[in-house]
């Protein structure tokens, strides 16, 4: 067969099967817990409850994940290398995750064993949709015919104008997975203030702000995504939510009309990264002039 490469990634882009489907994405699933019980990121499935899902975790269910390994990765990679493709791997944040650097490995051990295929593994510093919108972009080079360097090297390059802006909603489970004290839970939910949260240039979370309600946390991230947008690079804007659809469709709309964008793309936060947001996070992407704050 005529040599040519996959870009590949894994289920925390957040896209959905639809999605996943359409576009034939080759992906690798992580994994959530639940009373000692492993499943693979809804991201990753045919068919996933997502509202089941948020429901438990509102019911107090506290999940775990687990990242994927280098044996998983090998088996990841090795069919598609078998059957002759090379491969550029965009990974889960290095940040928030373990699962880049197994992916690496992997990449490693195949190379000696393959040494005709090009394996290139980019740790994305980016999550959720966040990695979603970036691979839209890898995908969209790869489809105007640039060769893998070309579309590995424009992602290094714009990996970090990648600005993730994000609210955050259940404190209480924040606090359950030690991300804020008891005590900051307690009198925030009281007074109803609302933590907004980005992807720093290492690829974590991190604080950036507090809004007392939802309306003036969700209008804080429209005005930082003022102060960064570069119209020319957003052909389209993603947003996922943790089971507050109705905020989200709102927000598209508030950026259709002050952006002039004319697609925007809506999902849930899969329950990979679900479990640790919690119910009513909310999160914007988009490409700016920079990311960090």
């Amino acid at each position: 067969m005529e040599n040519t490469y996959l870009i590949t990634t894994d289920s925390t882009t957040d896209f959905d099967s639809a999605y996943i489907k359409e576009h034939d994405i080759h992906m690798v699933p992580l994994s959530y817990v639940v009373d000692g019980v492993s499943h693979p990121d809804l991201n990753a499935t045919e068919t996933g409850d997502y509202k089941a899902f948020y429901d438990a975790l509102r019911a107090g269910a506290m999940p775990t994940t687990s990242q994927v390994t280098p044996e998983e990765g090998i088996r990841f990679f090795e069919p598609l290398l078998q059957q002759g493709y090379d491969i550029l791997h965009l990974a889960f944040t290095s940040g928030l995750s373990g699962t880049c650097g197994s992916m690496m490995v992997a990449a490693d051990e195949l190379r000696e064993k393959y040494p005709e295929r090009k394996i290139t593994v980019i740790d994305s510093l980016c999550a959720s949709l966040g990695e979603g919108l970036l691979y839209h972009h890898m995908r969209r080079l790869q489809d105007e015919g640039k060769s893998m360097e070309e579309v590995a090297e424009w992602t290094e390059r714009n990996k970090l104008r990648l600005c993730h802006q994000v609210i955050a909603d259940d404190l209480h489970h924040l606090q359950r997975g030690g991300r804020v004290s008891k005590t900051a839970a307690v009198f925030g939910t009281m007074l109803g203030i609302k933590p907004i949260i980005h992807v720093n240039n290492e690829g974590k979370l991190i604080p950036v702000g507090k809004a007392r309600g939802r309306k003036a946390g969700i209008e804080s991230l429209l005005k930082t995504m003022e102060e960064k947008f570069v119209k020319e690079d957003n052909d389209v804007v993603y947003i996922c939510h943790a089971d507050c659809l109705e905020d989200a469709q709102q927000t598209a709309k508030q950026i259709k009309q002050r952006f002039g964008v004319k697609e925007v793309y809506i999902n849930y936060i899969g329950t990979v990264i679900g479990s640790h947001t919690g119910c009513g996070t909310m999160a914007i992407f988009f490409l700016g002039d920079k990311r960090d704050m």
